[in-house]
């Protein structure tokens, strides 16, 4: 499993590389913006390079080596839990329900179909169920 610190450091990473990349409008305009032209050879100045002295040997000191006392063990008491406690849960008692009315329906009859003639016209589909 990585630590906060490795995943501070991979979004920072990633934050990096999508603040540096450049969108496709100024790509775009850079591809279409025409050159300019080169100055006069003679314009550009010529830079000398000056050398910086030597970086001065440090010499860092010896830290002298510390040694920790040994840990003491540590003992946990035992300890003796009192028996729970028996819970009795309340009788519910026996419930009868009144019997339901029977329901009757009505016969219906229903007029017949007119009729259609069969032509043969693709008929459209129902979509299918969207997948689980």
């Amino acid at each position: 499993m990585a630590s906060n610190g490795s995943k501070l450091a991979v979004f920072m990473a990633c934050a990096l590389l999508l603040a540096g990349s450049t969108c496709h409008a100024a790509r775009n305009l850079a591809d279409m913006t025409p050159a300019a032209a080169a100055p006069a050879a003679s314009a550009v100045p010529t830079d000398t390079v000056t050398l910086m002295p030597p970086m001065p040997s440090v010499t860092l000191p010896t830290m002298p080596q510390v040694t920790l006392p040994p840990m003491s063990s540590i003992v946990v008491p035992k300890v003796v839990l009192p028996p729970m406690p028996k819970v009795t849960l309340p009788t519910v008692p026996q419930v009868t329900m009144a019997p339901m009315p029977a329901i009757v329906m009505p016969k219906v009859t229903l007029p017949p179909l007119p009729f259609v003639p069969n032509v043969n016209v693709p008929m459209p589909f129902a979509a299918p169920p969207p997948s689980a």
